[in-house]
């Protein structure tokens, strides 16, 4: 067995202002702290999404200050309402378009399962389409609501691994979804 010798640190990096990490966590940190989130909104929780969006809640504080509508351009899909049967292909069309790493957060009942419309037009739940990865509860919610799952979104982003979304496991869930 070979001995291990420590040494002390080279000169100018020791002391307060050096920290050590991993490339993981920094583009982690960075990731989650510039979402661009794609409003796709329906009905009433788009209104509250507004209010989130205003001066007094104010979603740029969390570093999304950029709505981007173009789906190319955002990685953060934020569906709100309700979501007719008809408009399934549109939504899964539009996640489709969206570049990878892309996360999904289902804003109020209607768009988590379908909400008081339990009928054969309205869509049950968009995660019977699309991989849905934070649901905001509430019909409406409150734009607290909203900035709270938007918070679980940040923290989900800052620790995901950079090698999850090749993962064997992450392919699976995609081809559940008919989604290659």
């Amino acid at each position: 067995m070979s001995d291990i010798n420590i040494v002390d640190a080279p000169p100018g990096i020791e002391g307060s202002g050096f920290f050590a990490t991993s490339l993981d966590k920094v583009i982690g940190l960075a990731r989650s702290h510039s979402l661009w989130p794609l409003p796709f909104a329906t009905s009433c929780c788009g209104i509250e999404f507004m209010a989130t969006m205003g001066s007094h809640y104010d979603l740029g504080r969390f570093g999304s200050e950029r709505l981007s509508f173009s789906p190319r351009q955002a990685d953060l899909l934020m569906v709100m309402g309700t979501i007719a049967k008809k408009m399934s292909p549109v939504l899964k069309q539009v996640y489709l378009q969206m570049a990878e790493p892309r996360w999904v957060i289902a804003v109020g009942a209607c768009a988590s399962s379908g909400g008081i419309f339990d009928t054969y037009s309205v869509l049950q739940g968009i995660d019977e389409i699309i991989p849905v990865d934070v649901y905001v509860p509430g019909c409406p919610p409150r734009p607290e609501a909203i900035l709270d799952g938007f918070g679980k979104i940040q923290e989900l982003v800052k620790n995901e691994s950079g090698r999850r979304r090749d993962s064997e496991q992450y392919r699976a869930m995609l081809a559940s979804y008919g989604i290659e």
